[in-house]
């Protein structure tokens, strides 16, 4: 017998808030800088997703710490021009929280960052647990940072739904035990995320509050 979802964990980039366009634009203007000509916007969408320390390893391992600085000055420059929302999320989030769901943020980047694009989208009222980088050692796929959103929020792997636009988020979830939801709208495409066999794929946000009512029945 399946158990009711009281939880979800929520990726942030991709998920919750459209960064695409501001996370493609940023390694575009650190690849256009250090290699100018050697990459395209479809080049970049391989480094969407792990932590800037490790994509930019596999770019130049000597100068990761310059570029990642690059990279994150420019990206908070344009936060509030180029991010914007997706359709039906904030109407789910809402109808959740007034269920009385648990949810928190689990993020592969800095606290700060992941503050940053909640406030300006009005959602930040809705999360009390926020899981950044600066929290873990180890990020997604590793479990840990979901254990620890599970701990502070009280709740248990087998009654959670982690969900995210990225392969680490579906393999996340299942090293941490829980139900997983790709996202149709993921940067890398639907059939990208459908290969790592997520539980559901979210044709829309909105989904997810019928997966809960019917995890309740």
């Amino acid at each position: 017998m399946n158990k009711r979802i009281d939880t979800v964990l929520f990726d942030l980039d991709g998920t919750l808030i459209d960064t695409n366009e501001l996370i493609i634009s940023s390694f575009m203007h650190v690849m256009d800088h250090y290699f100018p000509g050697e990459y395209g916007r479809q080049d970049v969408l391989q480094f969407m997703g792990p932590p800037l320390v490790e994509s930019f390893q596999l770019v130049n391992p000597d100068r990761v710490e310059e570029m990642v600085q690059f990279y994150r000055k420019y990206n908070f420059e344009q936060h509030d021009v180029l991010v914007t929302g997706f359709e039906g999320v904030e109407e789910t989030i809402v109808s959740l929280h007034e269920q009385g769901i648990k949810m928190a943020i689990v993020s592969t980047k800095r606290n700060e960052g992941v503050l940053k694009g909640l406030k300006l989208m009005k959602l930040d009222q809705y999360f009390d647990v926020v899981i950044g980088l600066d929290d873990v050692t180890n990020a997604k796929p590793d479990p840990e940072p979901l254990l620890l959103a599970l701990k502070k929020l009280d709740s248990f792997p087998e009654s959670s739904i982690m969900v995210g636009d990225n392969h680490h988020d579906i393999l996340g979830g299942k090293n941490a035990g829980t139900k997983t939801a790709g996202v149709a709208w993921s940067a890398k495409g639907r059939d990208y995320l459908v290969q790592y066999e997520p539980d559901w794929m979210l044709e829309s946000m909105t989904d997810l509050i019928r997966i809960i009512q019917e995890s309740s029945t």
